[in-house]
């Protein structure tokens, strides 16, 4: 058997797809195995490294095959899709993930723990039922109006109302939909119920982990920020400053730059849009709550929102989080609010001097 320098493995339900290369980049290898096969099909092989794209189940393999001291590294798909050559097949796939595992330059995507894989999926499925309701509200809400019955926006009204319409409408609902209106209120108080149960697990896995409740302390970074923050980055080591974190995560201006000439954009929206909304949400109510307070901080945002607006003081503030967030999980230390405004103090008599 030749020394593959460079497997890439493009993975399916059922299907593996294995491409070796050597190291002039010559495919020497490629096979076709079965999802009970995989494990002991890699073994066989004699590889350097063995590649995989981030995506459904990857972490499972990676952390099955590091046990079996396998090197294996993930890559985000996006840098896979260059290398595909001609049509895209699962043998193209993993000849592509191979080639570009080879490559010097590229950057690799960290495995998660099961730890973090338990936050994530509580997370998830967290915002499914969240988004689930606000359709049940909006449906709901939607469908009186056919009937003449308005309900003033927001969740908190639909709930008192909903009660009071399905008891006397006044005969405007005819009875099929004041039944059918019961209904809709069960499901979306079961909803509720369903919500508070994860809630609370995820409100556990906050109180047994440091780290989180660390994070935490950053104004306008809550529970859920920081669980989904340490689901996402872990430890933060494989990124390699603060600004690659808050690159990441999408919160540094895009460029369109040519020929010499600088075109900055808006924010690029990358990586993930979950960790990303909550940072600029917990930025915006950190904003609100500024004009009566006096600290450095508070002035800061305040000039900030002045010369720039609500919104763009909000993404600023923003990445300014997501980057104390990435010192905190790469240093052993806390947050510090007489240190955070020192140094916007130190940072403002530099700008003046």
């Amino acid at each position: 058997m030749k020394h593959i320098m460079s497997l890439g493995i493009d993975i399916s339900k059922n299907l593996f797809e294995l491409c070796g290369l050597d190291k002039q980049g010559n495919k020497i290898y490629k096979k076709t195995v079965k999802r009970d096969d995989f494990v002991k099909t890699i073994l066989k092989l004699r590889i350097d490294t063995a590649y995989m794209e981030a995506c459904g189940s990857s972490n499972h393999w990676v952390r099955t095959l590091k046990k079996l001291e396998v090197d294996i590294k993930l890559i985000s798909p996006q840098f896979v899709k260059p290398f595909v050559k001609t049509n895209k097949n699962d043998s193209n796939d993993a000849e592509a993930i191979a080639e570009a595992g080879s490559r010097g330059h590229m950057r690799f995507v960290s495995e998660k723990t099961l730890e973090q894989q338990d936050i994530q999926s509580l997370l998830r499925i967290r915002e499914r039922l969240k988004n689930n309701r606000t359709r049940l509200i909006n449906e709901t809400r939607g469908l009186l109006g056919e009937y003449g019955i308005i309900i003033p926006l927001g969740a908190n009204k639909m709930y008192k109302a909903l009660p009071v319409i399905i008891d006397n409408a006044n005969g405007k609902l005819t009875t099929i939909m004041q039944r059918t209106m019961n209904q809709l209120y069960c499901e979306l108080k079961n909803i509720d119920l369903e919500m508070d149960y994860y809630e609370n697990e995820l409100s556990s896995l906050y109180e047994q982990h440091a780290v989180a409740q660390k994070i935490s302390d950053i104004p306008g970074v809550g529970m859920l920020t920081a669980l989904s923050v340490v689901a996402l980055a872990g430890n933060g080591k494989h990124f390699s400053n603060a600004r690659h974190f808050s690159a990441y995560l999408g919160l540094v201006p895009r460029q369109h730059s040519s020929g010499g000439r600088e075109k900055i954009l808006g924010i690029s929206k990358r990586g993930n849009t979950f960790v990303r909304t909550l940072l600029i949400h917990g930025a915006r109510a950190v904003i609100t709550h500024v004009e009566k307070k006096t600290d450095s901080r508070s002035r800061w945002i305040k000039n900030l929102k002045e010369r720039n607006g609500f919104n763009r003081a909000a993404v600023a503030l923003a990445n300014k989080n997501a980057r104390i967030i990435w010192a905190l999980l790469t240093k052993q230390e806390k947050f510090s609010h007489e240190r955070y405004c020192n140094l916007l103090e130190t940072n403002a008599i530099a700008k003046v001097a």
